[in-house]
């Protein structure tokens, strides 16, 4: 089951969000049937993935490294366990961006929905052919990821 929604936030304080859904596989686990870290992080980037596609942002992908990762992991996901992760544009400077996210455990075998891991991370524009250094976002890339004023 994998379902990707996109919507804008508010206007103001929030950014644009997606909200991806999938489940969590047997290879996500442990032998205990507990999700790795890794999952969360898997989850996230194809919430990542998803909005880029929807928002048009050609050549995003191999441009936009990882500078700074965080994340704060709260409860435990489980084999088979529905999963929603909530990724926010939180801001977009001249050259970095930085993106929310939550990571939501949904219902099962009993248990409540429980928040599993939140966190944000930072990426740069690193266009392709750049000797590493970091460049002004494109001006179509700034304006599909900034809420519409209204």
């Amino acid at each position: 089951m994998k379902n990707t929604q996109y919507r804008p936030a508010g206007a103001g304080t929030e950014g644009v969000r997606a909200v991806h859904r999938c489940r969590v596989e047997w290879s996500d686990t442990d032998a205990s049937g507990h999700y790795h870290n890794t999952a969360v992080v898997r989850f996230v980037e194809a919430a990542e993935a998803a909005l880029v596609r929807e928002r048009g942002l050609v050549g995003y992908f191999g441009a936009a490294p990882r500078v700074r990762y965080e994340a704060d992991f709260t409860a435990p996901l489980w084999f088979q366990q529905e999963v929603t992760t909530v990724l926010t544009v939180e801001r977009v400077g001249t050259s970095s961006m930085t993106f929310g996210f939550e990571v939501w455990g949904e219902e099962i075998d009993g248990r409540p929905r429980q928040l599993a891991a939140a966190g944000r991370y930072t990426v740069v524009h690193v266009p392709q052919g750049a000797e590493r250094n970091s460049a002004p976002w494109p001006a179509a890339w700034i304006t599909a990821l900034t809420p519409a004023q209204g």
